[in-house]
């Protein structure tokens, strides 16, 4: 590939998805492009950027598809699961009680790790939030990743990355050499085809976010465009979960840490004595599903 036909495919990468392709990692191009250039039989990765000149759809979507990480696992980092169970759960029941609903969005939803591991920690926590409404939408914009994710299929190496063996024996089935999620735990998650550059104003209020290890694509002015996307979605009372390298700092004031806990945020209404002294348990209680996850 030439470097303008480079320029171009970040260009376009850039502005379609907001990932960022550094000069030094261009050659990420060569070999993840390589089996679209199959798929539409061409004769190289230059015939492939003239299509993508011509703003042909399928073929941007499939090279953005190509391109967009999406590395996950079950419970991943661990300690957003025990801080969403023991910090932001007590707090929403507490706080909408009255309506007795709460609407959880993961962006970046890839092949459903991540919402299922919530849909997980809500299942056990039932008998507390029996007449309650939880709603998890996810989003992602690899359509080949929702995809997996709807069908709630994975493998034996994908089950043993995070998700304790209680938790698989209890909330998967075997399905030939594979594990698909409980039905009942597919239905609590909608998944959506959704580009989270654009406004989330279709999701209505948030009242929790996760928006963890996509920020780290993105250049400054997207990262601040984002979190203040995030931060219009959210309730005065609402919770923001970044990934343990990104932060709000020097890109927006609308979301603040919360003192104790690293890595959630709040909008900038909310901060005070009364968030400051809702802290997680020092350790998970036994039996519970984050507890357990590594």
């Amino acid at each position: 590939m030439t470097a303008g036909e480079v320029a171009l495919i970040c260009d376009m990468l850039r502005r379609r998805s907001g990932l960022t392709l550094p000069p030094e990692k261009a050659y990420l191009l060569e070999s993840r492009l390589r089996p679209v250039v199959r798929k539409y039989g061409l004769a190289d990765l230059s015939a492939l950027s003239a299509l993508v000149a011509r703003r042909n759809p399928q073929v941007v979507a499939d090279v953005v598809d190509a391109m967009t990480t999406n590395e996950t696992l079950f419970f991943r980092d661990m300690k957003p699961f025990s801080m969403f169970r023991d910090l932001v759960l007590p707090a929403l029941l507490g706080g909408r009680a009255a309506q007795r609903s709460f609407r959880i969005l993961c962006a970046g939803a890839s092949s459903g790790q991540e919402p299922y591991s919530l849909a997980m920690i809500l299942a056990e926590e039932a008998a507390r939030l029996q007449g309650w409404r939880c709603e998890i939408v996810a989003i992602d914009i690899s359509t080949t990743a929702l995809e997996r994710a709807r069908a709630g299929v994975y493998s034996q190496f994908e089950v043993q990355r995070g998700l304790p063996t209680r938790l698989l024996l209890k909330y998967f089935r075997p399905v030939g050499d594979n594990w698909q999620i409980a039905e009942e735990l597919r239905a609590m998650v909608r998944f959506r085809d959704f580009n989270l550059l654009n406004d989330l104003a279709p999701f209505g209020r948030c009242d929790v976010i996760f928006c963890r290890n996509m920020l780290i694509y993105f250049d400054p002015a997207t990262k601040a465009r984002t979190l203040q996307n995030i931060a219009r979605r959210l309730p005065a009372d609402g919770f923001v979960f970044l990934g343990a390298s990104e932060t709000t700092m020097g890109l927006t004031d609308a979301l603040v840490p919360i003192r104790t806990s690293s890595g959630v945020y709040r909008p900038q209404a909310a901060t005070g004595p009364a968030v400051a002294a809702v802290a997680p348990s020092p350790a998970a209680p036994s039996g519970s599903s984050a507890a357990s996850a590594a």
